[in-house]
């Protein structure tokens, strides 16, 4: 119920006012499961992909939104994933994403880690890459512009400017027998094609 509230009433406010341009929007399955990987620049980020995407996402989230009372109410609310990214073991949460995957949910991630400081992309880690193969799943690869202008991580309050999405279209890794050798170079190309989106370069 409080989804569907949020789809309703809130989510068309926060699209209305941050929200500017959205490119490639089409690529967005109607049904079935897959991953959206994006540039992360911002907490404004997953809450403006959640304002434009039509379906349900389930974010990999870390600790810190579990933790902070501003935040810790709508991730229990909307049911995100939690990550201890203080843990090197994150199988419960890869886990839980796993589950919604088969279950024909969209999972969100920010194949970074954390939030830029200066809007350049970061050396990112291989889950997206492992999820995406392990469940068969495609991944849709994401650029945002301008979330770092309207909130970087040295904000405490959002300023009135739009930012711009664009989705890529699906990218499906195959599985082979040295596939785990690979994650390196499959994150690298993914990186790369976000970056290619939202207009920088990635040069790990």
């Amino acid at each position: 119920m409080f989804y569907i509230l949020l789809k309703i009433i809130i989510l068309p406010i926060i699209k209305l006012i941050w929200v500017g341009k959205v490119e490639g929007i089409e690529n967005i399955p109607k049904k079935g499961g897959f991953i959206l990987a994006s540039n992360h620049e911002s907490y404004f980020d997953f809450i403006t992909l959640y304002a434009v995407v039509p379906r349900r996402i389930y974010f990999l989230a870390g600790e810190v939104f579990f933790q902070k009372k501003q935040w810790s109410w709508l991730m229990k609310l909307t049911k995100q994933i939690k990550v201890d990214r203080n843990s090197e073991d994150k199988s419960l949460s890869i886990n839980e994403a796993l589950k919604h995957l088969r279950m024909g949910h969209l999972i969100g991630i920010f194949p970074e880690g954390t939030r830029s400081s200066d809007g350049k992309l970061q050396k990112a880690y291989n889950g997206a890459v492992k999820m995406s193969l392990k469940a068969s799943v495609p991944i849709i690869p994401i650029g945002i512009i301008g979330t770092l202008e309207i909130m970087s991580r040295h904000d405490r309050f959002p300023k009135f400017k739009k930012c711009v999405i664009n989705f890529g279209k699906p990218i499906v890794y195959k599985k082979s027998d040295s596939y785990e050798e690979k994650y390196t170079n499959l994150t690298k190309d993914l990186m790369v094609k976000i970056g290619n989106l939202c207009g920088e370069i990635y040069n790990y």
